[in-house]
């Protein structure tokens, strides 16, 4: 089998590994290919990030579910990012959120190019009946948005 024709399968893998127990809407993730290698596109994502106000918590290799599968490449990260407090609030307030939290994008390196996935963090108004909640996940997701369009014009 082609790498190209497997790759599409290891998206989704990574993608079931950002998120540990619910399951996988398209209409849920928010994605963006940049022109630029892994690293640039790293630097670029950790500077849009703290643009937008959020600080980076850590940048992630993410091959071990990955080398299970015969994968030896290294072109997956991982970025966690959030606001501290909110994220201890909403930890404190709702521990079922502990999985989804801090933030994460998911960024695959496919040649010159980079694909940026995350879950849109509206979703996770989804799980919980929490007005104040609800309106931290709408502002985290336009602001994810936000993020993702300065990646894209980068």
């Amino acid at each position: 089998m082609r790498k190209e024709t497997v790759f599409l399968p290891a998206i989704l893998l990574f993608t079931l590994l950002l998120l540990p127990t619910a399951s996988v809407h398209a209409d849920h993730l928010l994605m963006v290919r940049v022109s630029q290698p892994l690293g640039v596109t790293l630097g670029s994502l950790k500077k849009a990030i703290q643009e937008q106000g959020y600080k980076v918590a850590r940048v992630d290799m993410v091959n071990i579910g990955l080398l299970g599968m015969g994968y030896t490449s290294s072109k997956y990260r991982t970025v966690f990012f959030g606001k501290a407090e909110e994220i201890r609030r909403l930890s404190r307030d709702h521990p079922q959120l502990v999985p989804y939290l801090p933030l994460r994008i998911a960024v695959f390196a496919e040649g010159d190019s980079t694909l940026l996935v995350a879950i849109d963090p509206a979703t996770y108004g989804e799980f919980l009946s929490d007005q104040k909640a609800d309106a931290t996940f709408e502002r985290w997701g336009r602001d994810m948005e936000r993020i993702l369009a300065r990646m894209r014009g980068s």
